[in-house]
Formats: structure tokens, C-alpha cells, sequence
């Protein structure tokens, strides 16, 4: 790097709109080109305090996740994530203790971005000694410094190694008394602005007699309605076919089926933002997944869209016969 384009990572740096935050599409010059620097967030803390939730959270939130990157190939991950030509606009990065053979390079990897003219904030997760040893003996592993010591020996060394980036956080977060959804709650009041929380819907379609899927959050039966299977000019046919389709919905309570669970599905939906749930499976059953059920997700997934849920369709057992 010329000594000129020092100067103009440290002008950046000083333009920055303060410690800990970035606007994401500040422009910096890469060869002959302008492109846009990702913003960045690295999460850190106490093992045990919730940085997996965190970053997952993040995840949810749209933000390209890497776990136990070694600090020294951050200023890279962030160079790449500059030329994907806005494809990667938000890296967070996990860093913590598993990586302590490189966790000396953090601070030089810092002042790297610093020059370069990126801006991070930093998230450190943070618990009691009382409620870290209990999240260790409740899942029964070693906390990863204790070596031949106690838990307590384990967090007493990760605290003494994380002090200094602690003190440098842009915002600790005490997990001490959170439960998951309340450290998501957290994350997202900080993270997701303005918008609502994402939920993101698969609907798929399944026959009985292929077995339960078993991934499914809520499973529904189309066996009540009369089985186009039994109309001689339907039964080659699957539920995508409009005439199936209008057989279905023709059935007295098939409209009014789909219209009363799609209003539960708005009630359950409301719920599981409030709970941090960002995936909801919705199984739709009939005998053998190829008529009632398609027919019926297929208005279904479509009745979702139109309120605003991300949603798929999956067919599964459609063709198996």
C-alpha cells in the first residue's frame, strides 16, 4: 500500500460517525475501482455467555457469519466482503478463546482496519461466575482453559485474557440472568433497526402413509376433504392441476379451513417474533401427498406471501406414487 493510500485509510478513519459504528457503502479504492466497505461487527465474551445465540441472531438478521476466525484473517474476510460487489454487506466475526494461539494478532488486526478506513463495533458477551458454572455442569463439558483445574480456574483465566477487549467493547452484554429469547431480543433491538423481526416459512406438503416430517413445527390434515383420488378423471393428475385444485376448494370446508388457519398462522407468527423464532416449518397432510395436501399449500403458501412471510414450498412425497 502506497503512502498515499495511508493517508486517505486514516482521512476515512477520522470521518467515521464515531467508535463502534459504520455506514454501510462507504466507498474505498481498490485498484481502479470504487467498492464498499461490509460493515462489521465482531462478537466475543465469555464461553458460556451466548455467543453462539448472538451470532446466530445476527445470521437471522441477513449478517454473513464466521465463527473462530483467526483474528489476523479479518482484515482479509473484510477485503473480500468489499469485492463481492455488495453481495456480502455485514460480516460479524466470532472470535474467542479457541483461537487463543491467535488472539495476540487482534489488536494489530484492528489498527489494520483502522488505517484501511473500516470502522467495527465490537460485542462482548458477558456472565457471573455462578451462572457460567452452571451452564458448564448443566451440559456436563470442561470449560476450554481449565486444563486439569475447575470450571471456576477456566473463567478465571479467560477473564484475565479478555480484559483488555472488554474494556475496548462498543456495547457488554450481562447474559447472567437472560434466557435465549431475551438475549435475542437484545441483539435485535440493537441490530435489526426499525424492522420487525424476519419470519421465514416453509410450507410442504406430505403424504401419511410416507411417514411424519420431521422437521415440522405444525402439522395439519387434509384427510377430512373427499379424496380427488377416487374421480377416475382426476386420480392421474397431482393437486397443482386446476381442476384438482377447484375439486379441493369445491369440498364444504376447505375454504373456510384455509381462511381460519391462516388467521391462526397470523396469531402464531406475531408469537414466535416476540419469541426470537425466525423459521417455522407448516407440514400439510393427506393420505398420500399428492392431491388434498398440494392443493391445499399451495394456497396456503400464497395466502403467507401476501402478509408479508418469506415463504417456500416444498412438495414432497408428490410423485412418489
Amino acid at each position: 500500500m502506497t503512502e498515499r493510500e495511508h493517508e486517505q485509510g486514516r482521512d476515512r478513519a477520522d470521518r467515521a460517525d464515531g467508535a463502534g459504528h459504520v455506514s454501510t457503502g462507504t466507498p474505498i479504492e481498490t485498484g481502479d475501482s470504487a467498492v464498499a466497505i461490509p460493515e462489521l461487527v465482531i462478537i466475543s465474551g465469555m464461553s458460556g455467555a451466548g455467543r453462539s445465540t448472538a451470532a446466530k441472531c445476527l445470521e437471522d438478521l441477513g449478517w454473513f457469519v464466521v465463527d473462530n476466525l483467526p483474528p489476523a484473517l479479518i482484515p482479509t474476510m473484510v477485503e473480500l466482503g468489499a469485492r463481492s460487489q455488495g453481495n456480502v454487506a455485514r460480516i460479524a466475526v466470532v472470535v474467542d478463546v479457541r483461537g487463543r494461539r491467535f488472539f495476540d494478532n487482534l489488536r494489530e488486526s484492528l489498527a489494520d482496519l483502522e488505517v484501511k478506513g473500516v470502522t467495527r463495533r465490537i460485542v462482548f458477551l458477558e456472565s457471573s461466575d455462578d451462572a457460567l458454572v452452571r451452564r458448564f455442569e448443566s451440559v456436563r463439558r470442561p470449560h476450554p482453559l481449565q486444563g486439569d483445574g475447575r470450571i471456576v480456574d477456566g473463567i478465571a483465566a479467560e477473564r484475565d485474557l479478555l480484559r483488555e477487549l472488554r474494556g475496548d467493547a462498543d456495547l457488554v452484554i450481562d447474559t447472567s440472568s437472560l434466557n435465549v429469547h431475551e438475549l435475542r431480543a437484545k441483539m435485535d433491538a440493537q441490530f435489526a433497526g426499525d424492522e420487525e423481526p424476519e419470519l421465514r416459512a416453509t410450507v410442504m406438503s406430505f403424504g401419511f402413509k410416507y411417514g411424519l416430517p420431521v422437521d415440522a413445527d405444525l402439522v395439519v390434515d387434509c384427510r377430512f376433504l373427499p379424496n380427488p383420488h377416487w374421480v377416475p378423471e382426476l386420480r392421474p393428475f397431482t393437486g397443482l392441476n386446476e381442476e384438482v385444485s377447484a375439486y379441493v376448494f369445491d369440498q364444504p370446508g376447505a375454504k373456510e379451513f384455509l381462511n381460519q388457519y391462516t388467521e391462526l398462522l397470523q396469531l402464531i407468527a406475531a408469537g414466535y417474533r416476540r419469541e426470537g423464532k425466525r423459521y417455522v416449518t407448516i407440514a400439510v397432510g393427506c393420505t398420500g401427498g399428492k392431491h388434498r395436501s398440494v392443493a391445499m399449500s399451495e394456497k396456503l403458501a400464497a395466502r403467507l406471501a401476501t402478509e408479508g412471510i418469506e415463504t417456500v414450498l416444498v412438495h414432497r412425497d408428490m410423485g412418489r406414487e
